[in-house]
């Protein structure tokens, strides 16, 4: 069986490489497939986990709408699928690469896998695109690989048959457990700074630029001004997230600006940090597993898990919800705890589900 496995992204490339890496263990015929959706994000991640595409669709361009990824993914991507005809095909996550691949290999007649399917906002525009492009992913899917019961039961409302539907954890954690197993943490962080105890904050999503992004730029200043930490913030290649960045925060002394990390060293910055401030997905899933407790600053999260395990609050985007969130976080401390979203086995429960394994 020759298994094709596509993405574009760096969150697509941490959560996919270990399943590709267990196919690849176990002799299995794989095909790779990148559609550079995010070029310089992307490449850093196939190095970390050193997989080389055996194809790369190069589709990024700059200032590039959401149209335009979807329209060059599948010109590109259709001619390849068609050339290696592959017996499944594996996509991840929510983005427009998953959802474009999803859609091509099922114009095709090739079965498609989602792994992480099932998460919802409820929300079509928080995230954006994101909520949209994983309920379409999912309706064409024959395995839906969910993370978690909670993303199965969203599944089952929403009518999908339940044999289509696998609680088999996230990937992410599988991934974690591969580079901590031959890293120095510690080592990796006095790279970029020789200290801990600083909140680190990542912030890019496309409904949070503009004003709510500088009301929570601004609510952190005044937190972290009041209680003399620091904040650790590698920023978005994304122009509108700079433009933001420097005209609120400019050379804000207690800010630490840097490009953004590969992912050995961003694992490092986490696992130095106080506690996390951020509006992304992935990395709600990665904290608990350095007992670090996270800020979301979003409307809504996909990942309710989180907020219920006590490993997290869903902090909005104005400044006084934003402020007050980050008050309570430097008062949390986060105990041993099992992270919600995996154990570590998720890539080898996929592999035996695709191979007719129940044991």
């Amino acid at each position: 069986m020759k298994s094709c496995f596509i993405f574009g992204t760096r969150p697509e490339v941490i959560k996919i490489a270990p399943v590709i890496l267990y196919f690849k263990g176990r002799n299995e015929e794989t095909l790779t497939i990148a559609t550079a959706q995010h070029r310089e994000m992307m490449d850093m991640m196939v190095e970390v986990f050193n997989i080389k595409p055996d194809y790369d669709l190069n589709i990024m361009t700059q200032n590039q709408s959401l149209n335009m990824i979807v329209s060059r993914v599948m010109e590109r991507l259709e001619p390849v699928l068609v050339k290696e005809k592959p017996d499944i095909v594996f996509v991840q996550g929510d983005t427009t690469t998953a959802f474009t691949a999803s859609l091509c290999a099922f114009h095709l007649s090739i079965p498609v896998a989602h792994i992480e399917a099932g998460l919802r906002s409820n929300n079509l525009y928080d995230p954006f695109p994101e909520e949209l492009n994983r309920r379409l992913i999912d309706v064409s899917c024959k395995y839906l690989f969910a993370p978690t019961k909670r993303a199965k039961e969203n599944l089952l409302r929403e009518g999908v048959e339940e044999n289509r539907i696998f609680v088999v954890g996230n990937t992410v954690i599988d991934a974690l457990q591969l580079i901590r197993e031959r890293v120095d943490m510690v080592s990796l962080r006095k790279e970029l700074i020789d200290s801990d105890g600083y909140i680190l904050m990542t912030l890019h999503r496309r409904e949070n630029i503009g004003e709510k992004m500088k009301s929570i730029l601004a609510a952190t200043i005044k937190f972290v001004s009041e209680n003399g930490l620091k904040v650790v913030f590698p920023v978005h290649k994304n122009p509108k997230v700079r433009e933001i960045v420097k005209q609120v925060i400019d050379d804000n002394p207690d800010f630490v600006l840097t490009e953004p990390v590969d992912y050995l060293h961003f694992l490092s910055l986490l696992d130095g940090a106080k506690f996390v401030l951020t509006d992304s997905g992935g990395i709600q899933e990665e904290a608990p597993s350095f007992k670090k407790f996270v800020v979301v600053t979003r409307q809504t999260t996909e990942r309710p898990e989180l907020i219920e395990a006590g490993l997290g609050i869903l902090a909005g985007t104005s400044f006084d919800t934003v402020y007050e969130a980050l008050k309570d976080a430097y008062k949390k401390k986060v105990d041993f705890v099992e992270n919600p979203f995996g154990d570590g086995r998720t890539s080898e429960r996929i592999y035996k589900i695709i191979r007719g394994d129940t044991t």
